[in-house]
């Protein structure tokens, strides 16, 4: 079906890996973090631009484009691929997500879960199956099984109802899932839990599934508990095929997980800082909101090649936030991409060369290591 992973290197200190997936559309060098692009689209930014940030898998929303503008208006259009002009691998995500963000909105019972469209009230019913179907037409090369992610307050009883059924729905999208150019993950759930997340683990494990996600972490916790489940369910999961985290996406998660061998990552938030006038440089925040950058026209970091720090200063990035113009979102979220590509490539690269563990654990912005990349 096009699609294969392999590990190429090791730490040989930590359980950190380098790893190469390929898919139909281009190969994904890991460590690796995906831009996520919830309505075909990373907000702000071309793919063009995208590109340019060196990101090579981005991550697109079945619930979001089944509602507008339909998977049978992009399948129509020759696929998610051409639709948003976007040449590299795609991952969609399932819905599943949706049940934690929307949960105000929502009605989950054991067969699937019926919402309430937030764009105009209308009555949406997601299944396995739906999922399925939807993510088919879609046509990414990743599709993500619909599974139940509870929040980081729920009680022990409920993370275990959702656990198992999330356990129910992966059998029934394998079964739905007719697309086999797709490759298809399950997704460990559990909680903060580390009996239902080892037997959450063994059980999606037991599916042979192309590779395989975390999911239910950054839906409340704290960072402690986000590393905690981590480091229990990755090595848990299968050597040979690729481990994903979900919805982490700061430096020091992201190190912290790859030491514990986790290959692929999302998040919103480097789009988001952006759009908030916020900046992460070496591995810290700036709001470039501040007065101090107010004559400062040095350029943002001038260790980076993007385009915003080779061609603008932060006086000038102070002047397009203050004046509300829609360009600083968009020049700051190309640098915020940018940074987070930079630090998964030079994650890889020490890998290769055997000083992983030296640069990056632990992970601290204050430290020698933070400007070494």
């Amino acid at each position: 079906m096009g699609f294969c992973f392999a590990v190429r290197h090791r730490c040989p200190v930590t359980q950190a890996r380098r790893g190469h997936l390929q898919t139909r559309h281009g190969p994904v060098d890991t460590p690796r973090f995906m831009p996520v692009g919830t309505s075909a689209t990373v907000k702000g930014l071309t793919t063009e631009q995208l590109g340019r940030t060196r990101a090579q898998m981005v991550l697109a929303n079945a619930y979001h484009l089944h509602l507008q503008p339909g998977e049978d208006r992009v399948a129509a259009a020759g696929g998610l691929h051409r639709f948003m002009a976007w040449d590299g691998p795609i991952l969609t995500d399932s819905g599943g997500y949706q049940v934690f963000s929307l949960a105000g909105c929502n009605q989950v019972e054991d067969h699937g879960v019926t919402f309430r469209s937030p764009r105009d009230g209308r009555t949406i019913r997601m299944t396995p199956e739906r999922s399925m179907a939807i993510q088919n037409r879609l046509g990414a090369d990743v599709v993500m099984a619909f599974d139940h992610c509870p929040p980081a307050q729920a009680s022990r009883q409920e993370v275990e109802t959702a656990t198992d059924r999330t356990h129910r729905w992966l059998e029934r999208c394998i079964a739905a899932h007719n697309n086999r150019d797709q490759a298809l993950f399950g997704i460990v759930q559990g909680g903060r839990h580390g009996d239902l997340r080892r037997w959450s683990a063994a059980t999606v494990c037991s599916q042979d599934l192309p590779g395989f996600a975390i999911g239910g972490v950054s839906v409340g916790e704290s960072t402690a508990h986000i590393h905690q489940v981590v480091k229990l369910v990755s090595p848990l999961l299968p050597e040979h095929k690729p481990r994903y985290l979900m919805g982490v996406g700061s430096l020091a998660e992201m190190a912290q997980a790859v030491a514990q061998g986790v290959d692929l990552f999302d998040c919103v938030l480097p789009t988001r800082l952006g759009r908030h006038g916020t900046a992460l440089v070496q591995g810290d925040t700036w709001s470039l909101k501040r007065a101090c950058f107010r004559d400062d026209h040095r350029p943002l970091d001038d260790s980076c090649p993007c385009w915003t720090c080779r061609h603008h200063s932060r006086a000038y990035l102070h002047h397009l936030i203050h004046s509300r113009e829609l360009l600083a979102a968009s020049l700051l979220s190309l640098h915020n991409l940018t940074h987070l590509q930079r630090f998964c490539n030079a994650m890889g690269q020490a890998i290769v060369e055997g000083t992983f563990a030296e640069r990056f654990t632990p992970w601290d912005s204050a430290s020698p290591a933070a400007n070494t990349w």
